[in-house]
């Protein structure tokens, strides 16, 4: 009988999914002289440093259609959005100029929003008192410019990461709700040494084998880089090289670089949605997962990507639901001076 050992040494490295060693959690090898504070806290405060153009995330393409109105508050600023006849997004504020009634509670009728109190009719061109604000929808994330809150010198369009073209991938967007500010989202992100110790059901054999140490570094060289491998099951996983980098200071890639589905990326945005009742901030975590494969089964899986995206959206959740527990804990000891 061949053993297990003798298995693994003769499976193909050529496969994507490769046997995992057995090994109990508390036997990995300790991350914590790593994850220095000073190299995650050191990448934050660069990546505040780069302009967003005033764009924040404000949903997913899909979850903005033509049939009913979309809402949500951004650092406590009611917004609605909806679709006219062609597709076209516009996002314009969420309350009604004549007595304040909820616009995310309207009728689209002819591309404009029937208030459901008075029937007063609110369209793109808007009117006194109320003007739809600037909107892109990049196929996969509906972003809102909001100069007032962002303070920067605006841009025509938001800074869209490279992605994968939509005709060789599958996308699917999850959004979830954090006590906390957006830095304790990103700074999540920035420490990848968590994963292998924090998320064992999804990842194995974790290095960081790049990160930059010193606090001035060139953008280009401002990236985390990570061997990892990717759990399938208990025993199998798909090893890849990725690499993480901040292109803003509400935004952080996830990339693969070499291995299965080189090129796809993980888009985490971290949006501010204003004051909880508790009197504690709220931040939306809104990610975006673009997978694509040069393999021929691949065109297989996108066309039954309506029945793939559940089980993508259940992986990157439980991902975030526990990484929500970190950021929020992040957030608590500061709040406390801690």
């Amino acid at each position: 009988m061949v053993s297990l050992d003798a298995l693994r040494s003769r499976w193909p490295k050529s496969l994507p999914l490769q046997p995992l060693p057995s090994e109990a959690w508390a036997k990995q090898e300790p991350t914590w002289k790593g994850a220095n504070p000073q190299v995650i806290e050191s990448a934050l405060k660069r990546a505040k440093t780069r302009p967003t153009g005033n764009w924040f995330v404000f949903a997913a393409s899909r979850d903005v259609g033509t049939k009913e109105p979309f809402g949500r508050d951004i650092a406590g600023i009611e917004l609605v959005a909806w679709r006219d006849d062609q597709g076209g997004i516009h996002i314009a504020p969420g309350s009604c100029p004549h007595l304040g009634a909820p616009l995310d509670k309207a009728k689209i009728e002819c591309d404009t929003l029937i208030c459901l109190w008075h029937g007063m009719p609110l369209g793109p061109k808007g009117r006194p008192g109320w003007r739809p604000l600037p909107a892109f929808d990049d196929g996969v994330l509906v972003w809102v410019r909001l100069d007032d809150l962002g303070g920067e010198e605006p841009t025509d369009i938001p800074i869209v990461p490279i992605r994968p073209a939509a005709s060789t991938s599958i996308d699917a967007v999850i959004t979830l709700t954090g006590i906390c500010e957006t830095d304790d989202v990103i700074a999540n992100r920035l420490d990848p040494w968590h994963g292998a110790w924090f998320h064992p059901y999804s990842f194995a054999r974790l290095s960081v084998i790049d990160s930059p140490r010193d606090i001035d570094v060139p953008e280009e060289d401002d990236r985390f880089l990570v061997d990892v491998t990717f759990r399938v099951s208990k025993g199998v996983g798909v090893p890849v090289r990725a690499e993480f980098v901040c292109p803003g200071p509400r935004t952080i890639i996830m990339r693969i670089l070499e291995g299965e589905g080189a090129g796809s990326v993980v888009e985490t945005h971290a949006t501010p949605l204003g004051i909880g009742p508790d009197g504690k901030p709220r931040t939306a975590v809104i990610e975006a997962t673009v997978a694509s494969s040069e393999r021929k089964g691949f065109k297989i899986a996108r066309r039954v990507a309506p029945v793939l995206r559940p089980a993508m959206n259940f992986t990157a959740a439980r991902l975030w639901k526990d990484d929500l527990d970190y950021a929020e804990r992040r957030y608590y000891l500061r709040s406390k001076g801690l």
